[in-house]
């Protein structure tokens, strides 16, 4: 009998838009690499987990649903290990990310915070913004229309009535950054980072990648985006991460998203054997 014992907790499809399979593929192969290091993973689902099915002290989750979220928080409060963390899944939540990384200096774009029901022309011509992007800010994006471009208040007045309508109480509008759209992949405490341009690769969730288009190879210093990327998962208690970043024409890097465990689609094998010692570094950091 193996002497780790850990709970692999499934994202459910609901929460995988446009990427069911690709998230799968990257959670079953990080949990292949921790059987060969001898380690017992018992796989779960999200319903599994909601129904208090798990039983074992360790947790590596994909968790979304806002009842995982909040089981997994009592879990950890009662001293289990989870990763990622549900107090670190929340905070990627976009008010709550928003607040986080721009009250930790991380760079990030120029935001208002707003309830969907107000009116916010006048605001946003203050702020000068014009082109922006507006995002649901109570969770992650679950449907295209979650994540709005909008060329003048004026249409991000109308996009925010829809929000109201669907039942959106906050958003979070995101002044619109020109440059290169880059994602990357990280595992915290490892040296696995990984960036391209997903537009060219043609990768994409919603067609989003396309405001930006085609990158133009904007010289940036790597080492930089690695670190920025870096001290995001730092503040955010966010172990296995992922996002995107915008590089101006001067250089400059910012983050316009961060996600708690992505797909790692392009870069799955290289990565799973960083987060399955990332896991046991934890396991080992946890039972001192």
């Amino acid at each position: 009998m193996a002497e780790i014992k850990i709970a692999g907790i499934m994202r459910a499809g609901a929460y995988s838009p446009n990427h069911i399979g690709n998230d799968a593929a990257i959670f079953n192969l990080s949990c292949e690499q921790l059987r060969k290091r001898g380690c017992e993973v018992k796989v779960y689902s999200e319903e599994d987990f909601i129904a208090g099915k798990v039983t074992e002290n360790i947790i590596l989750n994909m968790c979304r649903e806002q009842r995982s979220i909040a089981l997994l928080q009592q879990r950890e409060d009662a001293g289990a290990l989870v990763i990622n963390s549900g107090y670190g899944i929340e905070n990627c939540t976009r008010e709550r990310m928003t607040r986080i990384l721009l009250g930790s200096s991380i760079p990030y774009p120029e935001s208002l915070i707003v309830n969907t029901d107000e009116v916010v022309k006048d605001a946003l011509e203050r702020a000068k913004f014009s082109q922006c992007w507006i995002k649901r800010g109570d969770f992650h994006a679950m449907h295209k229309e979650d994540v709005s471009y909008v060329r003048h208040p004026e249409e991000a007045q109308e996009v925010l009535q829809e929000y109201f309508l669907r039942g959106i109480k906050r958003a979070v509008i995101n002044r619109h950054l020109v440059g290169d759209l880059i994602k990357f992949y990280g595992v915290r405490d490892t040296p696995f980072f990984f960036w391209f341009y997903p537009f060219d690769e043609g990768h994409s969730k919603y067609g989003h990648e396309a405001i930006n288009g085609k990158s133009k190879g904007l010289e940036f210093d790597k080492e930089r985006m690695r670190l920025i990327c870096q001290q995001a998962a730092d503040v955010l208690d966010v172990r296995i991460y992922g996002g995107d970043c915008i590089v101006s024409p001067e250089g400059d890097i910012r983050i316009i998203d961060f996600n708690d465990w992505p797909s790692f689609a392009p870069c799955r094998n290289d990565a799973a054997p960083h987060i399955a010692k990332a896991v046991l570094n934890a396991i080992k950091d946890h039972s001192k």
